[in-house]
Parts: structure tokens; C-alpha cells; sequence
């Protein structure tokens, strides 16, 4: 009797839980990013951030949600693909405008450079997707090259699907592919801090937020029996984070040279 007489707390309560455990996974994933969005239009640099990491994100899920046509999993890890998408779009936005702008800054000094010694100034030319120029893959002057691009991967990979979807082995296989991508998603900035020796830049809020964030899913992923190949790729995630964790520990007691927040051509090419 007294178990009955609860029932009309937990019920209840057990749903709100179940509420606010999907709510953290639709909305949990784009919160790391808010202190490096806010970092990079503060600083009007976007080098410590590799946008190599948004690319990342938006093929990994955009995979998840052509996985969710093949084999339906909870609606809230679709949800949060839709909105990592946007989040993605509009970090690369920030981060093209920045650097297109200090490029634009750094011309003009290499102009009145020149014009007091005489001297020719060669223009870097602008780089456009429709270009397809594999060297500048993902380095485009233009906030639209990136959505062109986005646009161009989804109907190529949509297409795919829909002509496949009843095979088992290709839905098991794209869902793979979608959470393996998604794992890797620390992997640019990782290289990028092993390459400079240095994590200046990046935000060590973000990284954290990363890790605690994909310990939670992780979690959710064992808890709610989604596919095994999202529990297995998060905990890839788990320990990338790490890795990024202790980079920053080791480069903080062994200071290396400053990364130099000059945009140059070379600088541009990097991750």
C-alpha cells in the first residue's frame, strides 16, 4: 500500500528525469562551443580553433540522420543532429568572417608597405569550392562555399541511402560510419596542438565541457540500449578528449614558442 501511495511522486518524477536527460542530449552537444564562439569574436581570431572540427561534425551527422532512416534510435539524438548542424554552420561562419577580415587587415598593411618602398604585393587569390582545388579543401573565402559544399555532400550521401536503404548491411554500416566520425571529432584539434606544440587559442572550457559531455552520453547511450556502435564510438570520444586534456597540462608546464596571431598564407593552410 505505501509503495502505491508513491507511485503518484515517482511517476512523475521519473519522467522528469526522462525529460531532462533528453533535453541535456538534444541542446548538451552545442555548449562546449558557446565559450569558443565567444572567444573567437572577443579576440577577432579564430587560429586557436580548427574548423577541420566542424567538418567533423557536420558529416558526422548528417550520416546520423540518413542512419535514423535506415534504423530509428530516440528522437532526442536526432534532434541534437539537426542543432549541431546549425551550431557547426554558424561557428564556420563566425570563423570565415574572421579570418577573411584579418587577411583583408593584414593586405592593407602589406599595401602601405609597398606603396612607401615601391614594392609590388602579389594578392592572394580567393579560393572558392566550385574551384575544387584539393589543396585549398575547407580554406574557402566564403561562407557560402562551405554551405554549397554541405548542401552538395548531403544530396550525394542521401541519394546513396535512398537507393540502399532496404540492405542491412549498408544502414548497419552508414551508422557506423556516422558514430566512428563523430569519434574522431577531437582528432583536427589534437593534431593541430601537436603540430604548434602549443593549445593557445583553443578553449580549455570547451574541451572540458567536451569531455564531460561525452561521458554523459556515453551513459545515455548504454542506459537507453541505443546501437552498440554509438556506445563503442563514445567512448573513443571520451578518451580523444582526454588526450586534448592532457596536451594542455603537458604544454602549459613546457611553454613552446606562442602560436603568432598574424594571418598569413602559410597560417591559413594550417588545420
Amino acid at each position: 500500500m505505501e509503495a502505491e501511495g508513491l507511485d503518484w511522486l515517482l511517476v512523475p518524477l521519473h519522467q522528469l528525469v526522462s525529460w531532462g536527460a533528453a533535453a541535456a542530449m538534444v541542446f548538451g552537444g552545442v555548449v562546449p562551443y558557446i565559450p569558443q564562439y565567444r572567444d573567437i569574436r572577443r579576440t577577432q581570431n579564430a587560429d586557436g580553433f580548427s574548423t577541420y572540427v566542424c567538418l567533423v561534425l557536420l558529416v558526422a551527422n548528417i550520416l546520423r540522420i540518413l542512419f535514423w532512416f535506415g534504423r530509428r534510435f530516440e528522437s532526442p539524438l536526432l534532434w541534437q543532429s539537426a542543432i549541431m548542424i546549425l551550431t557547426m554552420l554558424l561557428m564556420l561562419k563566425l570563423c570565415t568572417e574572421v579570418r577573411v577580415a584579418n587577411e583583408l587587415n593584414a593586405r592593407r598593411r602589406c599595401f602601405a608597405a609597398a606603396d612607401s618602398k615601391d614594392e609590388e604585393v602579389k594578392v592572394a587569390p580567393r579560393r572558392s569550392f566550385l574551384d575544387f582545388d584539393p589543396h585549398h579543401f575547407w580554406q574557402w573565402s566564403s561562407f557560402a562555399d562551405y554551405v554549397q559544399c554541405v548542401v552538395a555532400f548531403t544530396g550525394v550521401a542521401g541519394y546513396i541511402t535512398y537507393l540502399s536503404i532496404d540492405s542491412t548491411l549498408f544502414v548497419e554500416t552508414l551508422g557506423f560510419l556516422a558514430v566512428l566520425t563523430e569519434a574522431m571529432l577531437g582528432v583536427p584539434q589534437l593534431y593541430r596542438n601537436h603540430r604548434h606544440q602549443s593549445t593557445e587559442g583553443m578553449s580549455i572550457k570547451m574541451v572540458l565541457m567536451w569531455t564531460s559531455g561525452d561521458a554523459f552520453k556515453t551513459a545515455y547511450f548504454l542506459l537507453k540500449g541505443a546501437p552498440l556502435q554509438f556506445s563503442v564510438c563514445g567512448l573513443l570520444q571520451v578518451l580523444v578528449d582526454l588526450a586534448i586534456l592532457g596536451q594542455a597540462y603537458a604544454f602549459a608546464r613546457h611553454p613552446q614558442k606562442p602560436v603568432p596571431h598574424t594571418v598569413h598564407p602559410a597560417s591559413t593552410k594550417a588545420l
